[in-house]
Order: C-alpha cells, then sequence, then structure tokens
C-alpha cells in the first residue's frame, strides 16, 4: 500500500562511497524495489562521513543509514550521525560497520565509556577499552543463523524468531563492556548459536536498529530484506508526521 505524504521522505544514505563495497552498489537497486513493489519512494542522499561530522548534517532527514565500508574516512562523522539520529529520534539503521560505530557512540554518549574503541580505527588502544574488536573467526563472506528475541522490534520486523543471515566483517562486539551499554537501555535482541551479539535496538526510539550481519544483501536486490524495508516505512511515517506538524 503505498502512503502519501507531502513529500518525499528523504533517507540519508551515510558512508564514503565506492564501487568496491558491495553494499553501496546494492542500495540503488533496492531504492528502486522500494518504489516499484512496496510503493515506498525515498529520496536518498549520500553523505560521506567527513561531511556528516558538520553540525546536523543529517538532522533534517526521515532516516539515516550509516552503511558499510570501514574503515571509514571520518570516524568522528559516523558518531556524529548515530547520535543525531538517536538524539533526534530519527529512524535509524546502522549495518556492519554501522552496527559497530551505533555501539561505540552509545558506550561514548549514554554509558560515559568514553574510552570505548574501535580496533580498526585506533589498533593502539588498550585491550581494555575495545569494545568492538577482531573477530576470533572472520565473517567475511558467512552466512549463518541468527536467533532473535521474542518481542523485540527485530522479531516484529522479520516475524520469526531465527533467521538466516550474511556477513562481511572482521570485528565484532567485545563481551567484556556490554552490560553496561544493557544497564544502560540498549537492548541486544539478536544472537548467533555461540550467543555472540548480533542485533541491537533501542527500545523507546521510533526505530533505532543495528545489525553486524548485511541485509542489504540478502538476495539479488529485487525483493528488499525485511529491514530494509522496515527503515523505509519508518521514513514515510516521519514525514508524514512531520507534514502535519
Amino acid at each position: 500500500m503505498t502512503t502519501h505524504t507531502s513529500r518525499t521522505p528523504r533517507i540519508a544514505l551515510v558512508g564514503d562511497r565506492s564501487p568496491h563495497v558491495r553494499s553501496h552498489v546494492r542500495v540503488p537497486l533496492l531504492l528502486d524495489a522500494l518504489a516499484e513493489r512496496d510503493g515506498l519512494i525515498l529520496d536518498a542522499y549520500w553523505i560521506g562521513t567527513a561531511d556528516a561530522a558538520e553540525p546536523d548534517a543529517v538532522r533534517g532527514f526521515d532516516a539515516v543509514w550509516l552503511l558499510p565500508g570501514s574503515p571509514y574516512e571520518s570516524e568522528e562523522g559516523a558518531l556524529a550521525a548515530v547520535r543525531t539520529a538517536r538524539e533526534g529520534r530519527i529512524p535509524f539503521l546502522g549495518t556492519c560497520a554501522g552496527f559497530q560505530h551505533a555501539l561505540i557512540e552509545y558506550a561514548r554518549g549514554v554509558c560515559g565509556l568514553e574510552r570505548a574503541a574501535h580496533a580498526e580505527n585506533d589498533p593502539a588502544a588498550d585491550e581494555g577499552d575495545l569494545l568492538i574488536a577482531p573477530l576470533a573467526c572472520s565473517l567475511v563472506g558467512h552466512e549463518g543463523p541468527v536467533r532473535v528475541a521474542p518481542g523485540s522490534l527485530a522479531e516484529r520486523i522479520l516475524g520469526a524468531e531465527r533467521t538466516t543471515e550474511r556477513y562481511h566483517c572482521g570485528y565484532g562486539p567485545d563481551g567484556r563492556h556490554l552490560d553496561a551499554l544493557r544497564a544502560h537501555g540498549l537492548r541486544f535482541s539478536g544472537e548467533d548459536e555461540d550467543g555472540q551479539v548480533r542485533i541491537a535496538e533501542l527500545p523507546g526510539h521510533p526505530f533505532f536498529l543495528a545489525t553486524l550481519f548485511q541485509p542489504e544483501l540478502a538476495g539479488d536486490g529485487s525483493r528488499p530484506h525485511p529491514i530494509v524495508r522496515a527503515l523505509a516505512t519508518a521514513a514515510v511515517e516521519r514525514a508524514s508526521r512531520m507534514a502535519v506538524a
């Protein structure tokens, strides 16, 4: 069903666009499919991470998608995009590196863990400060099952408590700091078969979801993953609300 608004919802695609990053190549296909299959028409703008560091770079958008492609040109810009979406209640999706940086931003901005570090961005960081660390087993090109928590946003979107997803990453969350993030309200709503966190969400936010896997790589791009469709729906709903505010 097509939802009509007085303007086309705007989505910020935050990442350092490259033809060598599969996700970046796939996104235009997904946007076309969302419009053609679901009537979810979005006006998309690519914003490099250096530009995202500018004050309020993504504030006027109806959704923010922090895409893979790390190391980012600007860690500061990636974190600023997450923070603006979180504090401004703008629908947010972070995938792969976007997931990793969403956790870093939350640790620093909400939990007071100002030294929380990403090993890829700061290889000299003290081991005790690493929130994102090299995975014991790389997930580059890997596909595997994810268990989804009942009653979570992820479960409502996926319509199931188990899914199989595709990865392309070598870094993931270090479990030593995750209890602090949980204590400050972040929910880890998806795990792999070994209990390793793969999905994070923020209860009380209109739409804030981050996945270590890459839903944008599901299938051939002609049928958007439910998570991608849910982000688009959230953007349309926000644009509708803003139009009548």
